[in-house]
């Protein structure tokens, strides 16, 4: 008897269809929070068996290279968080946030404006701590 080879040729366009189509099983829901230099995603996914669980992904914006060819990057850190484990990942998150918010003793409006400074730096603005109005009559 004699041995039968099977071939199966699968283009680019199969393998395009067949991630897209499991990608869009994959994320159900989605919501980006824009928060200063960073990005949170926070994703509901399906995982094989069609059980749901979050994926939250901070993404930041890096900046690397000198003035005049500045390389754009992205760090990203993600966290999966799964059904049976969010009552207590919420209730030690509400215990982080109460002790911040009883024991934060810094003033946030400085950082705030050196986020700001930066990121108008960042766009190619020039910046400066001091105002200056020279005005001749």
């Amino acid at each position: 008897m004699g041995t039968i080879y099977l071939l199966y040729i699968v283009t680019m366009e199969d393998l395009k269809k067949k991630s897209m189509t499991e990608t869009d099983k994959e994320i159900v829901f989605s919501k980006a929070i824009k928060a200063g230099k960073r990005i949170y995603y926070v994703d509901v996914r399906k995982n094989k068996k069609d059980d749901m669980f979050l994926a939250i992904t901070e993404s930041k914006k890096v900046i690397t290279g000198d003035v005049n060819s500045p390389a754009v990057s992205f760090e990203k850190h993600k966290i999966f968080l799964y059904k049976e484990d969010f009552d207590k990942f919420i209730s030690g998150l509400q215990e982080a946030i109460k002790f911040i918010d009883d024991n934060n003793t810094v003033d946030n409006s400085a950082e705030e404006k050196n986020d700001l400074t930066d990121e108008a730096e960042e766009n190619g603005f020039k910046t400066s701590s001091d105002i200056k109005i020279d005005i001749d009559f």
